[in-house]
Parts: C-alpha cells; sequence; structure tokens
C-alpha cells in the first residue's frame, strides 16, 4: 500500500520554443488506500498523466513519488505498480490462470505460491470456473475481470486503471462498477483510474480530479465538485444534464454566469419566464428544456408532475441556496 504524491508535474514533447505542452503543472496528495478517478474529456490528458505515474511516459517537469520514494527515473517494473488497460492485453493462446500467472512465472516465484495467488484472485473476481477457458471463450466483461486478476495477484503498492471499462456495454459497464467497488473495499489498495464517461466518476471515486487541457480544474469528493463546481468548465462537464449557465438570469450579478442545476429549479406559479421548446421523459423523471430570455435552460422534473406541453409558457423559480456565480471571464467560481 502507498500515498502518491504529484508535485507540479509537467509534460511537454520537444524542448525547443515550439514545445507542446500537454501537462500544465498537476499537484496533488494521494491517500494511502484511496481510489481516485481522473477524469476528463478527450484529449485532456488524463491518460498521459496516468503514464507518468506508471512511467510509461517520462516528465518532464515536476516530482513523482510513490510510498515516499521519488520515482521520476525508476523504471516501470520497479514501481510496484500494476496497471489494467482499456483493451485487456491477454495472451490469446494461454488460459485464464496462464494469463494471470505470467508475471509471477517470469519473476520465478514458486508454483504454490503462484497457485495461492491465483486462486485468491480468481475467488474474488469468480473465475473460479473459467480458469481452464482461453480468451476468445470469454465474454468482455470476463477478459476485463481476468486483466484485473493479473494485476491482483502481483499484489502491488498501486493499482492504475487506464478506461477499462471503456469496451463494454452499458449493463455491462454498471455491473464491472459494483465489482471494482468491491474489489477496491476487500483489497484497499491505492488506486488511480482514467475514465471521460463521468457517471463512472461519481460512482466510483473517493475523491476526483478533473482534468481540462492538462490542467487539473478540480481536485474534491464527487460531492464536493458536483455541488460547488470550481470552475464553468467543472460545472458544465460534470452532471448530466449539466449545470445551466446564464448570462443575463433575473437577479444576476454583473460581470458574473448564473449557474443553477437542472434539479434546483422548481415549476411553479411565479419565478422566471421560460418558453417550453420540448420535454424529454426518462422513465421516472423529465427533462424540460426551454428559453429564458433567448438563453436555453433544462429543468428536471419528478414522475407525477404533469409535463408542460412544447411552446408553453411556465415560470420556474431556483431554490434557495442554490445559485452558483463564475466569473464571466475566467469561469472561476466565486463567493455566494
Amino acid at each position: 500500500m502507498a500515498a502518491i504524491s504529484l508535485r507540479n508535474v509537467v509534460k511537454r514533447y520537444g524542448n525547443d520554443k515550439n514545445a507542446l505542452q500537454v501537462i500544465h503543472g498537476v499537484s496533488a496528495d494521494i491517500a494511502d488506500r484511496e481510489f481516485i478517478v481522473i477524469v476528463g474529456p478527450s484529449g485532456c490528458g488524463k491518460s498521459t498523466l496516468l503514464r507518468m505515474v506508471a512511467g510509461l511516459e517520462e516528465i518532464s517537469g515536476g516530482e513523482i513519488a510513490i510510498g515516499g520514494r521519488v520515482v521520476n527515473e525508476v523504471e516501470p517494473a520497479k514501481r510496484d505498480i500494476a496497471m489494467v488497460f482499456q483493451n485487456y492485453a491477454l495472451y490469446p493462446h494461454m488460459s485464464v490462470y496462464d494469463n494471470m500467472a505470467y508475471g509471477l512465472k517470469i519473476k520465478k516465484m514458486p508454483v504454490a505460491e503462484i497457485k495461492t495467488r491465483v486462486d485468491k484472485a480468481a475467488a474474488i473476481l469468480e473465475l473460479g470456473q473459467l480458469l481452464d477457458r482461453k480468451p476468445r471463450q470469454l465474454s468482455g466483461g470476463q477478459r476485463q475481470r481476468v486483466a484485473m486478476g493479473r494485476a491482483i495477484v502481483r499484489q502491488p503498492q498501486v493499482f492504475l486503471f487506464d478506461e477499462p471499462l471503456s469496451n463494454l456495454d452499458a449493463k455491462l459497464r454498471a455491473q464491472t462498477r459494483i465489482e471494482i467497488q468491491k474489489l477496491h473495499r476487500e483489497l484497499g489498495i491505492t488506486s488511480l483510474f482514467v475514465t471521460h464517461d463521468q457517471v463512472e466518476a461519481m460512482t466510483l471515486a473517493q475523491r476526483m480530479i478533473v482534468m481540462n487541457a492538462g490542467r487539473m480544474e478540480q481536485f474534491g469528493t464527487p460531492e464536493e465538485v458536483y455541488h460547488t463546481p470550481a470552475t464553468t468548465f467543472v460545472a458544465s462537464f460534470i452532471g448530466s444534464p449539466p449545470m445551466n449557465l446564464l448570462k443575463n438570469a433575473p437577479g444576476g450579478r454583473a460581470g458574473a454566469l448564473t449557474g443553477i442545476r437542472p434539479e434546483h429549479l422548481d415549476i411553479g406559479n411565479d419565478g422566471w419566464e421560460v418558453r417550453v421548446d420540448t420535454v424529454e421523459l426518462l422513465g421516472a423523471e423529465r427533462l424540460v428544456y426551454g428559453q429564458l430570455a433567448g438563453e436555453p435552460l433544462i429543468v428536471r422534473t419528478e414522475e407525477g408532475q404533469t409535463p408542460p406541453a412544447p411552446d408553453a409558457v411556465i415560470h420556474v423559480r431556483p431554490r434557495e441556496g442554490r445559485l452558483h456565480y463564475f466569473d464571466a471571464g475566467t469561469g472561476q467560481r466565486l463567493a455566494a
């Protein structure tokens, strides 16, 4: 088990004046046994940051420490980490058992110890009945569990997950998220998990790093990130549908954008006047899309409320204490 420390970590490609910098001074302290999700859109630098922790990418500046040991110059194999990739990376000619045991055999570990570790990991991941099968005989979800099992048997200080659920369908992703949560509770190994899926981030993370264009926009618990976003980027990226960001909200502040989550707007007899464009029915909830003084606005309503008709004019009122304000120029959060 080990804590991870990132100190002003920088990554650039090239050394001249035209060098491309893709990671801009990321700093974070990750506690021992903590599960951290790095989330952001494609191209934001989240996988690059993970690969620098793994040692698969050299860092251009700053410091990375694992378990109190600076690893800037340490080879990946000596960092005591295990990585789970998006594409599983299983050996097709090997059985499930041999795939999980291969890394231990390379280290010349005793056969009995290898079997003990593989059997324990297989029990945790419910792979006991599949140990003799080849990867081609497995479903996508089973292959991903084998990849996780291969990481578990190494008993590393740190797990690194690089978008491991991206190749699974929606139902299987949900099931595998539950399995990963159980796995972390049982093993308690410090983990970094990269994803572009904010649902995965919100459901898995104890704390989350929100990345944008190579910068860390916010580092906090899912509740902190959702309820007190540090920037307009975080407000618009985290949440489905995203936070409404309004330039001309009634009663708004000069030079500030007004933010309000769709579920924090109530339809009533008075308040902001909104013209309805359309209504989406999503099972137990409905999303009302409309226009407030020419700006788009989304209102989330619960099942049982009669949805308004398109082109209807409705009134909505923000709940007390639920308005957010952001500097219109920098996008930074302002005091309430």
